[in-house]
């Protein structure tokens, strides 16, 4: 029974590590979050985090994949069930996207990558590979079908779906960053209006 149990710790103790870990990074970024503090957020000693995780990079990496992935795979399954024009379509994938960019659990990964890039570009293509390129697929694949239905002017697909994504972003980072400072922005009516006006412009037969 004793080992029963000790063997169900262990196998539950590197997502523990890794919940550890992503709220350090969240908090104190890429360059202060010490091994040694987040063992002791996750209740084990540096060496049980050594068993699990050789380094910080591997720590990091695990958090992307094991608590960020998973998410951004279930925002594509929500996208393939879309159903609509391709308009509709692309503004449900902006609001589901921009529900997960406010997701406080995760919502400072994105400023870490900027922060720490320029020292640790590592992390920055990891990052790009496993999470950004999926929603580089998912905005260009509507658009594309926007395009082939005639519903959307043509354009570069890649590009356009940049600049669809690339405000929210900026939302996210200013509401991560700057919301206590501007109280009286609501994100959410950004995010509302670039729809609508990002929309405008795309549209085959709007204004140029």
């Amino acid at each position: 029974m004793v080992a029963a149990v000790r063997r169900r710790r262990s196998e539950a103790r590197p997502g523990e590590l890794v919940e550890a870990a992503l709220r350090c990074f969240v908090a104190h970024g890429f360059s202060a979050t010490r091994l040694d503090e987040v063992a002791r957020f996750a209740g084990v000693s540096k060496g049980t985090m050594y068993l699990y995780f050789d380094s910080k990079e591997a720590l990091f990496a695990a958090v992307v994949r094991q608590a960020i992935v998973p998410a951004v795979a279930a925002l594509e399954q929500e996208v393939a069930g879309l159903s609509g024009s391709a308009a509709e379509r692309l503004s449900a994938l902006l609001r589901l996207h921009w529900r997960q960019a406010c997701d406080e659990r995760w919502a400072g990964i994105p400023k870490l990558i900027i922060a720490e890039i320029g020292n640790f570009p590592q992390l920055g293509q990891l990052y790009h590979d496993e999470v950004v390129a999926r929603f580089k697929r998912l905005y260009a694949g509507i658009i594309s079908a926007g395009i082939e239905s005639g519903e959307f002017r043509p354009g570069d697909c890649e590009l356009l779906g940049r600049l669809a994504a690339a405000p929210l972003l900026m939302a996210a980072l200013w509401r991560h960053s700057f919301q206590a400072c501007d109280c009286g922005h609501d994100p959410n009516h950004f995010v509302d209006a670039h729809i609508a006006t990002f929309l405008r412009g795309i549209t085959a037969g709007g204004p140029p």
